[in-house]
């Protein structure tokens, strides 16, 4: 039995040395800086105001009423349009 878990532990030794480079070679590529915060920011502020122009078009009569939410929706899709796009590209 322990000829056996011994045998074991050295084929999973073996595979995670021949799986080193391919390791090494996805994180040189996919772990690499890409968009930057600030870049990310820009990006979000202009989608978020076309999302919320759209969405005020959407409202009609009733834009004055809600912009409280108006602008709590701004912020909160400001935000998670910002850090998706920093975190994915």
């Amino acid at each position: 039995m322990l000829l056996i878990i011994g045998g074991l532990l050295a084929l999973l030794a073996l595979a995670g040395f021949m799986m080193w480079p391919l390791a090494v070679e996805f994180a040189a590529t996919q772990l690499t800086p890409g968009l930057g915060m600030r870049s990310a920011a820009v990006i979000s502020f202009f989608v978020t105001v076309l999302t919320m122009v759209i969405f005020a078009f959407a409202a009609g009569d009733g834009f004055i009423g809600e912009i409280q939410f108006m602008l709590a929706g701004f912020f909160s899709f400001f935000v998670v349009i910002w850090l998706m796009l920093a975190w994915i590209f």
